[in-house]
């Protein structure tokens, strides 16, 4: 834990990882270095078996602690530690903006409850162009994790977290609810995410098979008929 143990924080920046360990270094000091005033990090990991936990244990700027594998299991373990009045979830593949923490209070002031900034990726061309540009409009559809997200705590707690039944589409599922319960606002700042996933298994198929997920979850499919498409056709 940080210098800062005893006292508040504005922000919990709440970081499930698996298997991470080639990036989660860098991604945590971008985090200290992106940041105007120091913010409680928890990082939360799933099992890893990579070295990322034995990393984890030596580093001390902030806590982690070990649950069940999955996001939401994940990440709900994390806001349980959480003692900031925002938290704010985002994945370790992600190059934040400048300031990020006052550009979230800031949002939190002007009374939005939840929300997340318009997304970019590292590499792009074509259709990763224009899934990008589509993050700025604030729409469900338009909306996903690796744009990250922060939920003022007590709201979180309201909406009992995310749900633990899905192994994926958690975050969709949450937005849902933030769309339904809150004000949500799309910050004008981009963050930065991996675009290995796309390259990996190729953009179009990844692009195709997110949309249906999408459309699946907005016509209520369980999450285990969520998973078992993610499982088939994008793992």
């Amino acid at each position: 834990m940080t210098g800062h143990s005893t006292n508040d924080f504005d922000i919990s920046i709440i970081v499930p990882v698996f298997n991470e360990i080639k990036r989660l270094p860098g991604f945590l000091s971008h985090l200290e270095r992106q940041w105007v005033n120091p913010q409680q990090i928890i990082v939360v990991d799933g099992g890893s078996t990579d070295g990322s936990w034995a990393f984890l244990k030596q580093w001390k700027q902030g806590q982690v602690i070990q649950s069940a594998q999955g996001r939401a299991i994940q990440m709900n373990a994390g806001a349980s530690i959480a003692r900031g009045q925002l938290l704010y979830f985002v994945h370790v593949d992600s190059q934040l903006p400048k300031d990020f923490d006052q550009l979230l209070l800031k949002a939190s002031g002007k009374g939005f409850s939840a929300g997340c900034f318009r997304l970019d990726f590292d590499h792009k061309k074509g259709l990763l162009h224009l899934a990008a540009r589509g993050s700025r409009w604030n729409f469900l559809c338009c909306r996903g994790g690796d744009q990250s997200l922060f939920i003022k705590k007590t709201l979180f707690t309201n909406l009992g977290g995310f749900d633990e039944s899905y192994r994926v589409c958690e975050d969709l599922d949450m937005i849902r609810k933030l769309y339904q319960k809150s004000r949500f606002i799309v910050l004008p700042q981009t963050l930065i995410t991996s675009s290995r996933k796309f390259y990996t298994h190729g953009i179009t198929k990844i692009l195709v098979h997110f949309r249906v997920l999408h459309l699946l979850h907005g016509l209520g499919f369980k999450p285990d008929l969520l998973w078992s498409y993610y499982q088939r056709y994008v793992k």
